[in-house]
């Protein structure tokens, strides 16, 4: 199995009309993703821009995912712009740990952000020492499935949270993840309200279309 993404960015004055249309097209999306072995596949939404996110059998054609496009193309025909077909964006940063299969015991947390230029090798050296301290081991939580892609300057954070790690933010959990994220806005801005708490700012929450 092979995690896949894309990405979409609708054209001016069309973004109401794709995602409606893309909403009522969802159940044959997903139709035609499942019969093409694609599994867990979904589509999410912030601003002007489509993320598609899939776990691919390693059978599946992923040259473009020719046969998943078509299912697509009412949508993106005319409406919106092709930027990162699949498979093309950059893994960046992945923390697998233990996946749960049944998906109601997980939360989504999907992210996006804009690197500013030149950050690209920035951001991942910065994630790779991540990958480095953490080692071999395998995590059961918080973080499941937790992979971050990068395409036409953007970051695509998929993630599925195990629901059973929730709990409130400790102070020492608090204070680290402060430091880390404030240390991030030099080299990338938020296009998702993950850090509004952090900044003051205001963004959109993601959504789920697909």
């Amino acid at each position: 199995m092979e995690r896949k993404t894309f990405l979409l960015k609708i054209y001016p004055d069309q973004q109401e009309e794709t995602l409606r249309r893309l909403g009522e097209l969802g159940p044959r999306i997903q139709a035609e993703a499942a019969r093409l072995g694609v599994g867990n596949f979904s589509i999410w939404n912030v601003s002007n821009l489509l993320l598609g996110y899939g776990e691919y059998d390693t059978n599946v054609d992923l040259d473009d995912a020719p046969e998943l496009r078509a299912a697509l193309e009412p949508v993106i025909d005319g409406s919106a712009e092709l930027i990162c077909p699949t498979g093309t964006m950059r893994l960046m940063y992945h923390d697998i740990g233990v996946v749960r299969q049944d998906k109601s015991l997980i939360r989504h947390r999907v992210f996006v952000t804009k690197l500013k230029p030149g950050c690209a090798e920035e951001y991942k050296r910065r994630h790779d020492a991540l990958i480095e301290a953490r080692g071999d081991a395998v995590s059961d939580g918080p973080d499941s499935n937790f992979t971050i892609w990068y395409g036409a300057s953007y970051i695509f954070g998929y993630c599925e949270k195990v629901k059973a790690f929730d709990h409130e933010m400790t102070d020492e959990e608090r204070e680290a993840t402060v430091a880390w994220e404030k240390k991030q806005l030099e080299i990338m801005d938020w296009l998702t309200d993950d850090v509004d708490w952090i900044t003051g700012e205001k963004h959109e929450p993601v959504r789920r279309i697909v």
